[in-house]
C-alpha cells in the first residue's frame, strides 16, 4: 500500500507539471521558430502519464488484471492518446493562424484544437480515473497503513489540475458530473474503505477540491470561462 500511495503521488505531481508546463512555455523553439517549447514538452505527457496510469491500474504486483480490465484499459488509454495527440497538432497549427479567423481552414482547426480532441483527452481521463477506482474497489488492501497524508496531498494536487484542464478545456459538461459522482460515492458507500483504498481516497479528495474550485471560479466569474478567455494563459 505505502508503494501505490506513493506512486499516487508521483502521478499527481507529474499531471501538473505535463498540463501546466507547455501553457508556460509559449516562447518559440529556436531551431525551429514555427514551434513553440511547450510544443515540445508537451510531447513527453503521454510517455509519462500513460506507463503511470498503468502502473496504478496494476494495484499491486501480485495482482493481474483480467482480460476485460485489459482492453477497457487499452481502449481508453486509445482515446486519451488520441485526444491529447490531436490537441497538440492542432494547437500548434493554431498559433499561426491568428490572421486566418475566417477561414474555412481556421475553423475546421479550432473545431480539432478546441472542442474535438478536449473532449476525447478528457473521456480517456475520466475514464482511466473510473476504471482505476473500479479495479481499486475490487481489490482493497487487507490491512490499513499510515499513508492517508500522502494519498490526501496528491488528492490536493490533482484536483487542482483537474479544475484547471477542466476549465482551460472546456469540459465542465464532462468533468463536474464525474467529481459529483465520485466525491458521492467516496463520502457514502466508500467512508469506511479509505485507510484500505488509496486510491479512493485520491480520487475523493480531488474530486472534492475540484468541487470547490468550480464553485468559487464561477461564483467569481458569473460563469466557468476557460484562462485563455480571461487572458491569464495564453
Amino acid at each position: 500500500m505505502i508503494r501505490l500511495s506513493r506512486l499516487i503521488l508521483v502521478f499527481a505531481a507529474l499531471s501538473l507539471v505535463l498540463f501546466l508546463g507547455p501553457a508556460l512555455l509559449s516562447q518559440q523553439f529556436g531551431p525551429n521558430p514555427l514551434l513553440r517549447n511547450g510544443d515540445l514538452f508537451d510531447l513527453l505527457t503521454p510517455l509519462v502519464l500513460i506507463p503511470l496510469y498503468w502502473l496504478l491500474f496494476q494495484i499491486r504486483r501480485d495482482l493481474t488484471p483480467n482480460q476485460r480490465e485489459m482492453v477497457a484499459f487499452l481502449i481508453l488509454a486509445a482515446l486519451w492518446v488520441m485526444g491529447h495527440g490531436m490537441h497538440l497538432a492542432a494547437n500548434s497549427i493554431s498559433h499561426l493562424m491568428d490572421e486566418m479567423k475566417h477561414s474555412d481552414a481556421y475553423m475546421l482547426t479550432h473545431f480539432y484544437d478546441e472542442t474535438l480532441s478536449h473532449y476525447l483527452w478528457h473521456a480517456g481521463m475520466v475514464g482511466l480515473s473510473a476504471l482505476l477506482l473500479y479495479r481499486q474497489w475490487r481489490n482493497p488492501f487487507p490491512g490499513s497503513a499510515p499513508t492517508t497524508r500522502l494519498n490526501v496531498t496528491a488528492g490536493l494536487i490533482y484536483g487542482a489540475m483537474f479544475f484547471g484542464v477542466i476549465v482551460e478545456g472546456g469540459t465542465t459538461p464532462l468533468g463536474i458530473p464525474f467529481a459529483v459522482l465520485v466525491s458521492l460515492f467516496g463520502l457514502a458507500a466508500g467512508r469506511r474503505h479509505w485507510k484500505t483504498q488509496p486510491l479512493l481516497l485520491f480520487f475523493l479528495v480531488s474530486a472534492l477540491l475540484s468541487l470547490g474550485l468550480f464553485a468559487a471560479w464561477a461564483i467569481y466569474w458569473g460563469g466557468l470561462p476557460q484562462f485563455s478567455e480571461l487572458g491569464i494563459i495564453k
